[in-house]
């Protein structure tokens, strides 16, 4: 039942798929306000937005402002909870809700949070693809530091890799690694992605062979399901462990800090449950001394919501955006082609953004190009990869 006696409600929502691999959430309240949400599944964007639209339908005429009574409504009302696609749904949700809040107040998100510790947010950016060569991934990386002003980039560490891999595969990692780090110094930021690719018997090695090329971190060294084995596989190297994009609900994350196994967490603020539960994420890190980085290869929407809890919160280490990443250009999209002002993203010098200084969210949608390209969608769907013997394997 909605609140009575309040000063606005949620009157209306639209949903927008648009390349490259994006959803976009509308809210609209009675008195006007509009606040964007991003919820999504890479892969899954109808299947979440079923699901948004299961919730939304039971908030319209609640009061925009209660945000937590609405978050735990749509979590503990349901009796199936949690889990990659209720979450998402909620995250989107949560966002949007938060964008309202910031609007009708005429303040950013993190005023509403308690504040910026910071002034300005070290970031990242991806170079390089699923399984590109040394010197394709040399080129790249070359050309982004070059070109743009980020110090810090990411890329994935290894190509797809069986249960027990040869060390044909362990050096072939290690000479893309190699390469890169010859092309761009040792100044810059590297860090690597497992993706959960690699398996238990393959990890230490192929931590071993990457590790003198001086990784920023070892990202999903293992799949989320072999959380009980990360700390068997911190023990094994001197890199940061970095996990948490695959990761939805507090109660594994808590799991995750006990076993003291993670040096950098990774929630994704689109798919653990928006900006409500990023920022308890954020602090319990805090208390285990955990640095806090959040996943973001998504687009503009989720990023400014992830920027808006990294402004105020002091274990934030970088930001990961997807500016250039190889989704994007496949999809002939980047991350700001939806955003009017491109301005507040823009990186320094020295590899930071700004703390978004406008209300809400502080990222201004060119609604009329989302409504445009939403007419196209997208369809992007994952790789679907195979071992040499046909076997499906993690991407």
């Amino acid at each position: 039942m909605a609140a009575t006696n309040v000063q606005d409600a949620i009157a209306s929502f639209e949903l927008f798929k648009v390349a490259p691999r994006w959803l976009l959430l509308r809210v609209e309240t009675k008195n006007g306000i509009i606040g964007w949400g991003e919820p999504n599944i890479e892969g899954f964007s109808d299947t979440v937005a079923t699901a948004v639209m299961e919730l939304m339908n039971g908030l319209i005429g609640e009061d925009p402002a209660r945000i937590q009574y609405i978050w735990q409504k749509c979590y503990r009302q349901k009796f199936y909870s949690g889990g990659p696609i209720l979450m998402s749904a909620i995250a989107g949700i949560d966002q949007a809700l938060w964008d309202v809040a910031g609007k009708t107040l005429g303040v950013p998100v993190h005023r509403l949070l308690g504040g910026a510790v910071r002034d300005r947010l070290l970031v990242y950016r991806w170079c390089g693809g699923d399984n590109n060569t040394p010197e394709e991934a040399a080129a790249e990386a070359k050309r982004v530091v070059e070109t743009t002003s980020y110090k810090n980039l990411k890329m994935n560490a290894c190509p797809r890799m069986g249960y027990v891999d040869t060390s044909a595969a362990v050096r072939q990692a290690a000479a893309r690694m190699h390469a890169v780090r010859e092309a761009v110094g040792p100044d810059i930021g590297i860090g690597l992605d497992f993706h959960g690719r690699v398996k238990l018997p393959t990890c230490k090695a192929l931590m071993a062979a990457l590790a003198p090329y001086d990784p920023l971190f070892f990202e999903e060294p293992v799949c989320v399901g072999q959380n009980s084995a990360m700390a068997q596989v911190a023990a094994a190297t001197t890199v940061p462990i970095a996990t948490g994009e695959r990761m939805f609900t507090v109660e594994q994350f808590r799991d995750l800090f006990e076993a003291r196994a993670v040096n950098i967490v990774q929630p994704d603020c689109s798919h653990a449950g928006g900006i409500s539960q990023m920022l308890s994420i954020s602090r319990m890190a805090e208390a285990y001394e955990v640095a806090f980085a959040p996943h973001c290869p998504l687009g503009p929407v989720a990023l400014a919501s992830c920027l808006q809890v990294d402004a105020c919160s002091i274990n934030f280490a970088f930001q990961e955006t997807s500016m250039g990443i190889h989704y994007n250009v496949e999809g002939s999209t980047d991350l700001l082609d939806y955003v009017i002002n491109k301005e507040d993203f823009a990186v320094d010098g020295e590899g930071y953004m700004p703390v978004l200084c406008k209300p809400g969210l502080g990222v201004e949608i060119d609604e009329a190009k989302v409504r445009t390209a939403a007419q196209a969608g997208h369809g992007w769907k994952d790789r679907e990869w195979v071992l040499d013997d046909g076997a499906p394997t993690t991407w």
